[in-house]
């Protein structure tokens, strides 16, 4: 039993989402899942930064991180974790956890589904024309099963959305840092199995973590290694695409369509070319995201793993980058 534990340690939790208006909710969540649980807004954290054991924020501030010395966890309220570690004033001796559950899983898979059939359909050539109002002649269509898609990150996110593909009938290619084993899926694994993986690929969908080696891997030399016409997904991190080469790549028709849903910049910038390409279908970084009590019981769950001494689910390994 950990030695906090032992001292009769009194847990409190500070959270930091929805703002003021939310944390009424959060409270009343909390407390039906966790009854001994003291839950407090980010306002009396920032008064007693010294009493909080646990944070569940999006953003928190590092300065005040810096200063929570009773700090045992820190769990990100969203799937990636690179808003908490780039403040240079995070405490680095306190375990980062990232959000997940099947909630979040099976929203993804949803989404990349959608997605994989926009590109399929080329829907956004019908979008342009209902906005000209132009009626198009029919034309072929492409079926699930004659459509070979790629998916770069086989993480819990990434796994089910190569199940949910699968069951949809199109044929599911994989790859990551380390070859898997996946039911019905041809996976391929590390720098060498990343060009076998590419070959003969429609549509390629980005599920990676943000990493030094995965930053930027959406580029011209990977568009140039699919055949061409192929589509691109992005849900995994705005990081991981090199736009100007994505937007160059659909203007000599190497890649048929793209469709986008997080930017290196968010908010994405009015004035970004992205918004009026054509060929491109932009969502709001909105694939997947969990309720409030999805994220408390996660949360709860990570809690419970630290005071049992355990690591916890889906903590953040900087040596890996996710």
């Amino acid at each position: 039993m950990p030695e906090f534990q032992k001292r009769g340690f009194l847990m409190r939790l500070a959270v930091k989402s929805g703002g003021k208006s939310a944390f009424n909710e959060w409270s009343m969540i909390f407390q039906k899942l966790m009854p001994d649980l003291n839950v407090v807004d980010w306002e009396e954290a920032t008064r007693h930064p010294h009493s909080i054991n646990f944070v569940l924020a999006w953003e928190p501030e590092g300065d005040i991180l810096s200063r929570m010395s009773q700090l045992k966890g820190i769990i990100s309220t969203g799937a990636g974790v690179d808003h908490i570690i780039q403040d240079p004033l995070c405490p680095r001796n306190v375990p980062i956890y990232r959000m997940g559950s099947e909630e979040i899983s099976a929203q993804m898979a949803d989404y990349v589904l959608w997605a994989v059939l926009c590109c399929v359909r080329r829907t956004w050539q019908w979008h342009g024309a209902q906005t000209a109002h132009n009626w198009l002649p029919p034309a072929p269509n492409r079926l699930a099963k004659d459509t070979t898609v790629g998916v770069m990150g086989l993480g819990h996110l990434g796994r089910s959305v190569a199940d949910r593909l699968c069951t949809a009938g199109f044929p599911v290619k994989g790859w990551a840092r380390s070859p898997y084993d996946l039911p019905g899926i041809k996976t391929y694994g590390g720098l060498e199995g990343f060009p076998t993986f590419l070959e003969n690929l429609d549509v390629l969908i980005c599920l990676l973590p943000s990493t030094l080696e995965t930053v930027g891997i959406l580029n011209t030399e990977t568009f140039s290694a699919l055949p061409e016409g192929a589509s691109i997904i992005n849900v995994g991190r705005g990081s991981h695409l090199v736009e100007r080469d994505l937007l160059d790549a659909l203007d000599d028709g190497r890649i048929a369509g793209a469709v986008l849903d997080v930017f290196a910049h968010e908010p994405l910038c009015t004035t970004s070319p992205l918004w009026s390409h054509p060929q491109i279908i932009i969502t709001p970084h909105a694939a997947a995201e969990a309720t409030r009590p999805s994220k408390a019981a996660r949360t709860v769950e990570i809690i419970k793993a630290i005071m049992r001494g355990e690591e916890g689910p889906l903590r953040y390994h900087p040596d890996k980058g996710y």
